[in-house]
């Protein structure tokens, strides 16, 4: 594993991804790519890093990046292109000095995303998805920013905005037309609020700056194991695993180099719980993956932040700098001799499918991010080969909590296969969207009445790839075996077409989808041709079963949990409100003019009779 060190690395990176802009003279250009190759000291694993600051920093991917990083890197330019193709947010052309992406989530569009879009577009005399002539603006939408509880939301040059009201709108237009530099736009523009509406157990503690990792002077590492055990603390990104039984057999893999990765690609529509953590509870989080490097035998780390989550780098930075003064990172950790552990931060592209842990992990290779066929697991075989330990955000923070308070504490809350408390993304039509944390068993009626959505018809619990929910079964619980969730809770009331919903969710996966395997690909698209088809009044109930039939092909032979999940909630709504999908049909009746099947039939029946 190429060793760089992470302090040095990160204060350079710091200076490609603030809000500046820069001219593009052909001087400009060669001394970008150089400086952005020599921070990650020339290093292909970090290509995509690299690609990424010259993006910040120019607005595009010039052409002679890919012969310069073909020559340095001794990377093929077929692996430069590739990179370029797969992640949305790295651009062949340059779209404009400033770039503009309006979050195009489901909640956002209820929020009036496109008149957003439709005001900015009228007073910037630009049109969608076009460069203006002048080469200054851009205007282009991005699946999700994560500020679903404060849209309608955009990124401006990688940097998030929210709550796009008409002061505002008119604030950002007329900045751009005085062509006033990023840096120097007002401070209150970029304010991300937190929206904690319930906090218990985790959003109610002080961040830790070593209160956990003092434990580790006080118990062997083997009594931490067992208190994590018996906590019984599952991954809080929706799959579930068992956190102590993925700890424990990387731990006990023979290779001696371990690896810690912290999933920040959050990127599921309508989840922002880890944004909120990543804002309030940094050094909860690095203690969480500095005290499962200790317990694992590991010394390199790595965060994986969201492209949509660049304003969080800096921040992040900082954190890591003054707990390394502090003695709580880096060498000598509480001056235990053997002790060093440290962390990279690498930011992503725009890639939905980097959620899941093995594409991730590509991704942290400096690759597409293809997920990986598995067997082998990342806890056997990961990052460059290492037993990789990956969790999400919300997970390493409660680690830190059990390893203070126990795991009897913990197991307190919640129910028997589902312990300790989970944080919830609300968004959509209630009266308090935001973060409320609640244990586990609680219902999803409970939740709506905290927020103000009692009155909803349906929600969607767990994201796009969830499940949705009517309002006849509110009072399922959210826990792993009823109604297991990653964090995303979005309302719809009565008022909604649950149409629009599963139309948009199904763009959206038709867009993400990383191509890899056939099921997914063809299965994504040709879902979206049909609703669009049904959307436009001309689709019969043929079309309907045609959607059912390729949805369970796509859910049982895709490769990665993309392609398993992405036609969850169409076939649950085809389930719960069929009428959304009928209305629209052009008859409701269809007699095909040829039965293939009985054709085949017929015509192998009449040449065996001859």
């Amino acid at each position: 594993m190429v060793a760089i060190m992470p302090e040095q690395t990160q204060a350079k990176a710091l200076a490609f991804l603030s809000r500046t802009n820069q001219k593009n003279t052909q001087a400009d250009i060669s001394k970008t790519i150089q400086e952005a190759m020599a921070v990650y000291a020339l290093d292909a694993s970090c290509c995509l890093q690299i690609l990424i600051l010259i993006q910040q920093r120019l607005g595009y991917i010039p052409p002679e990046a890919n012969r310069i990083l073909t020559q340095s890197l001794m990377l093929p330019e077929s692996h430069i292109k590739g990179l370029i193709s797969f992640y949305v947010f790295l651009k062949y052309q340059p779209l404009g000095k400033f770039r503009l992406f309006l979050g195009d989530n489901i909640t956002d569009r209820m929020l009036g995303n496109q008149d957003v879009a439709t005001k900015l577009c009228q007073q910037l005399k630009v049109s969608e998805r076009t460069p203006r002539s002048d080469g200054r603006v851009f205007i282009g939408f991005s699946s999700c920013t994560g500020l679903g509880d404060q849209g309608p939301s955009m990124l401006i040059n990688g940097f998030a905005i929210s709550r796009l009201t008409d002061e505002r709108i008119a604030q950002i237009v007329a900045l751009i037309e005085q062509d006033v530099a990023l840096a120097n736009w007002p401070e209150a523009l970029f304010s991300i609020d937190t929206n904690i509406h319930q906090a218990d157990h985790i959003l109610s503690a002080q961040p830790f700056t070593g209160q956990a990792l003092a434990q580790l002077s006080k118990q062997p590492a083997e009594e931490i194991m067992q208190e994590l055990q018996s906590s019984k603390l599952r991954g809080r990104g929706g799959a579930g695993f068992n956190t102590y039984r993925k700890w424990a057999i990387c731990q006990q893999t023979t290779n001696k180099q371990r690896v810690v990765v912290c999933n920040a690609d959050e990127g599921e529509p309508g989840t922002f719980k880890d944004r909120v953590l990543l804002q309030d509870h940094t050094d909860t989080l690095i203690e969480g993956m500095t005290l499962c490097a200790r317990l694992i035998n590991a010394n390199h780390g790595f965060i994986y932040l969201r492209a949509e989550y660049l304003f969080l780098y800096q921040p992040l930075v900082e954190t890591l700098a003054r707990r390394r003064q502090q003695k709580l990172l880096g060498h000598n950790i509480l001056g235990i001799e053997d002790f060093h552990f440290d962390i990279d931060i690498h930011l992503g592209a725009g890639a939905y499918v980097c959620g899941e842990e093995s594409a991730l992990i590509e991704s942290l290779e400096g690759k597409r991010g293809i997920p990986r066929i598995r067997p082998p697991y990342p806890v056997t075989s990961g990052y460059q080969g290492l037993p990789t330990v990956v969790n999400n955000v919300e997970t390493y923070i409660a680690a830190s909590h059990i390893v203070l308070n126990g795991g009897d504490w913990f197991a307190e809350q919640g129910v028997a296969n589902s312990a300790g408390t989970k944080l919830h993304s609300v968004s959509g039509d209630c009266k308090q969207p935001g973060i409320y944390e609640l244990a586990f068993g609680n219902s999803i009626r409970d939740l709506l009445t905290h927020c103000g959505g009692e009155a909803a018809q349906a929600v969607q619990v767990g994201g796009a790839s969830g499940t949705l929910v009517p309002a006849k079964d509110f009072d399922r619980a959210l826990e792993f075996d009823d109604v297991p969730t990653g964090g995303s809770f979005m309302v719809f009331s009565k008022q909604r077409d649950i149409f629009d919903v599963i139309k948009n969710f199904a763009e959206f996966f038709r867009h993400e989808s990383c191509g890899f395997c056939t099921p997914c690909r063809v299965g994504t698209s040709l879902s979206n041709d049909i609703l669009g088809k049904i959307a436009h009044g001309q689709g019969t109930p043929h079309d309907i079963e045609r959607l059912s039939r390729i949805n369970d092909l796509s859910s049982s032979m895709s490769q990665c949990g993309l392609g398993q999940s992405a036609h969850n909630a169409l076939n649950d709504a085809l389930r719960h409100f069929p009428d959304c999908f009928n209305k629209r049909l052009q008859t409701k009746k269809h007699a095909l003019a040829l039965d293939f099947e009985q054709e085949i039939v017929r015509i192998t029946l009449n040449e065996e009779s001859h």
